[in-house]
């Protein structure tokens, strides 16, 4: 869509056309509820970035028919299997999951984001504009004012509500006036992916080894993601480090393997307080920043995006009072984020240096050789993350 064609009013507008974005687009427009997405990238960007889509995602894509599109494109990730100094602790299995899809999917972003923006284009071919950078927000009793860029035009439009799905450094929610606390951890991490050598195939695979942890995963039936937790932060990645640490506390060489990416990240906690206010609403990383030690963080936003679509409606079609929807809006997304942050710092916790590994590895081996794996599996898989209704 061009600028051209943008109108100068809608009932709600969404700023950031990323996986989260997107599927709030997706959200409202099936409600019937009259939305423009505004994404200030041209284009999509192509790196893998986040990778593992929970079982409580592909239950919010089948409402749109998107969970057997997704399934075709991914691999199934059905188990997974910790190790300690390359002594095996135990398996966890997805198999006992609640239905209709016990595994978690592994779909490098990118393609994530091509069959959202497939499926919205599909619903409302003028619904996305890309390239539209938003330069000033004004809100007002009756609505919000959004003043656009697109190549050399400028434009404004009102709209009713208006949703932040615009990433950690959100301008929506630095316009709204709205804090942003947190804090940085310690820990750092050394990423890469790599074609697969090892005989893993479709499982993951979590190493606990004395010097800390080292997380791979399956891309797809051809190349993995190694993670490894690193002393200090490097900030000129460098794969023979990376193949260095994991061959020490895994044993397999990537020396032969081809790669495709590398990066170094820090890990920090954030969280918007509040996650709502007047006509404003964050979703997303705008909305909290969580380990990514876990993968919950996208599925964390399309959960934020499938409350706020429903309270939207309920607001603009049922008219229910605009200062209960954002009251109930905030509660909600604040505890399944605060849940999200203590899952993430367990497995965080789990994954660092220890001198001295015998009660850790207990415990594990207790949670993933005893009745407790089932819930084990489940609390992976975000169950009970999100169970307050709407």
């Amino acid at each position: 869509m061009n600028m051209s064609d943008l109108k100068s009013s809608y009932q709600v507008a969404v700023v950031g056309g990323g996986p989260v974005g997107l599927f709030l687009g997706i959200s409202l427009i099936s409600k019937g509820i009259d939305c423009i997405v505004l994404e200030r990238r041209a284009e999509r960007i192509t790196h893998s970035r986040s990778l593992g889509i929970h079982p409580v995602s592909l239950e919010l894509m089948s409402e749109f028919g998107l969970a057997q599109t997704f399934a075709d494109a991914g691999l199934k990730i059905r188990r997974g299997v910790a190790f300690s100094d390359n002594r095996k602790l135990g398996t966890l299995s997805f198999d006992h999951c609640p239905g209709p899809f016990p595994y978690v999917l592994a779909l490098p972003q990118y393609r994530t984001e091509q069959l959202l923006e497939e499926k919205l284009l599909e619903m409302a071919p003028d619904r996305l504009i890309r390239g539209a950078e938003v330069v000033d927000i004004e809100e007002m009793a009756s609505g919000v004012t959004l003043t656009l860029t697109h190549v050399n035009n400028r434009e404004r439009i009102t709209c009713r509500m208006l949703a932040g799905c615009d990433g950690k450094k959100s301008k929506v929610r630095k316009a709204a006036g709205i804090t942003f606390s947190g804090k940085r951890y310690s820990d750092t991490y050394l990423m890469g992916d790599f074609s697969d050598n090892t005989d893993l195939g479709s499982t993951a695979a979590i190493y606990l080894h004395s010097r800390g942890l080292v997380e791979s995963f399956p891309l797809d039936l051809e190349s993995r993601r190694w993670v490894a937790k690193t002393d200090s932060f490097i900030s000129d990645p460098d794969r023979e480090i990376l193949q260095k640490i994991v061959n020490t506390r895994t044993g397999y060489d990537l020396s032969t393997t081809a790669n495709a990416m590398l990066s170094s990240f820090g890990v920090q906690r954030y969280m918007a307080k509040p996650m709502a206010k007047g006509r404003t609403f964050l979703a997303g990383d705008a909305a909290h920043i969580v380990s990514p030690i876990g993968g919950q963080g996208m599925n964390l936003g399309w959960l934020d995006a499938r409350d706020l679509a429903n309270l939207l409606h309920q607001m603009l079609a049922k008219n229910r009072d605009l200062s209960a929807v954002v009251t109930h809006y905030h509660r909600k997304r604040s505890r399944a984020a605060r849940k999200a942050i203590r899952r993430a710092e367990l497995n965080m916790a789990l994954g660092r240096k220890n001198a001295s590994p015998y009660a850790r590895n207990s415990l594990i081996w207790m949670m993933l050789n005893t009745p407790l794996e089932r819930l084990m599996a489940r609390v992976f898989t975000m169950r009970g993350l999100d169970n307050w209704p709407i």
